[in-house]
């Protein structure tokens, strides 16, 4: 026992000292410029800037990206040594932060091979992953999982909900040789499975029997009338009669208006369609379940998850109402590794980023709330001012009239 728990701890420090990052940016000050790129194959891209936002946890660490040009595309990108992820697990894991309130928008990154050309940076450029955020107004608020498969790129087939407030949150996609995926936010799961049951990878592995048909005697229909139910005599009335309040008006001229007809009403006797009460269908056989085979045309790949040349990773994407801030970034082969740098980064700011905001929200709500009473009291003012000179006015009305009695 003794020397499994030490095997276990051995094996714990050498998965932490021998990890692997293959790429790391935390956007602490201008030099994150020598490592960017920004993409010159449209002249009217907008314009990143280094900045922490109007609320932080610390004004340095939550440096990061930020869009600063509404309606625009962006496309910068950073690129690392090539490596593949044969047998590794693969990490990729980001902060975002929509303090702007995004109504349409991308907060996603892309991983691209390693000769992806930086300078020609479009959004027709081949990736390998498309991971993150994206908001466009109140129907799509979903974090992407796509992956690209022999030229394809296969969107998650699952609904992964994104956060859409103003605060910064943690991405976390993970992706294990056996291919299994995870996906955290805030360092906690919020969709899981296998990548050949949540992406079309490849055909389905089964699939119904072309051959199998439904037998013309099955019954699927669990309930039915009751053959002992018949319908009232007196059940049939029509819908609308004439309305037995109207009267021809006095002027309504035959030969000219045509024959008179009281308009219609509602019948009150009126039952609608009579359906005979249903019952238990004795010969109910439950819902055909259509058998199904293997498919002939499935293969299986041990390496859904396989990404030979990993070379680079960018921002590529559109927003409408600019603000938002990329940071901490990091692409590793380590699950631990990552909630590590999660918690030295992310974790460290995400509460005094919101305390921040907190008293950032008071303050203004107090601003608000003095000007309303600065403007009741200028109003009230005004209004006191007003009926002093109406007294006056009268004063000097009551005045006058004395004075016309005395002559």
């Amino acid at each position: 026992m003794i020397r499994l728990t030490y095997s276990l701890l051995l094996l714990a420090v050498f998965t932490s000292v021998y990890s692997t990052d293959y790429f790391v940016e935390k956007f602490e000050d201008e030099s994150y410029k020598n490592r960017w790129v920004k993409s010159t194959a449209k002249s009217d891209l907008g314009e990143f800037k280094l900045s922490h936002g109007k609320f932080y946890g610390d004004a340095k660490k939550d440096l990061g990206l930020q869009t600063s040009q509404d309606a625009h595309f962006y496309a910068i990108s950073a690129s690392f040594d090539k490596f593949s992820n044969e047998g590794k697990t693969l990490v990729i894991q980001f902060t975002v932060k929509h303090e702007q309130q995004i109504d349409c928008g991308g907060g996603y990154v892309k991983v691209y091979p390693a000769d992806t050309d930086q300078k020609g940076l479009t959004g027709d450029s081949p990736y390998h992953i498309m991971f993150g955020p994206d908001i466009c107004g109140h129907e799509k608020k979903k974090v992407h999982v796509i992956f690209t498969y022999k030229g394809k790129n296969l969107l998650i087939k699952k609904d992964i909900k994104c956060k859409d407030d103003e605060f910064t949150h943690l991405y976390t996609l993970i992706l294990n040789p056996d291919n299994t995926y995870e996906v955290r936010i805030d360092d906690e799961k919020v969709e899981s499975g296998k990548l050949e049951e949540d992406w079309d990878f490849t055909v389905p592995k089964r699939i119904p029997d072309p051959n199998a048909k439904k037998p013309s005697d099955w019954v699927d229909e669990p309930k039915m009338n009751d053959p002992t139910d018949t319908k009232p005599e007196d059940w049939d009335k029509p819908e609308h009669i004439p309305d037995p309040d109207a009267k021809k008006p006095e002027d309504w001229d035959d030969e000219i208006d045509g024959a008179w007809e009281p308009p219609s009403i509602d019948n009150p006797e009126y039952k609608g369609v009579w359906t005979a009460r249903q019952i238990d269908n004795p010969a109910y056989k439950g819902a055909w379940v259509h058998p199904e085979i293997d498919n002939p045309e499935y293969e299986e790949d041990p390496n859904l998850y396989l990404f030979k040349d990993i070379g680079a990773i960018g921002l590529d994407l559109w927003q409408v109402k600019s603000g938002t801030i990329f940071d901490n970034i990091i692409i590793t082969d380590s699950v631990k590794r990552a909630e590590e740098f999660g918690k030295e980064t992310w974790g460290k700011t995400k509460d005094g980023e919101k305390k921040m905001k907190e008293s950032a929200d008071e303050a203004e709500r107090k601003k608000m709330e003095d000007e309303r009473k600065k403007h009741e009291a200028e109003d009230a003012a005004k209004k006191s001012s007003t009926t002093n000179d109406d007294d006056d006015d009268e004063d000097t009305k009551t005045t006058h009239g004395h004075a016309d009695e005395e002559l």
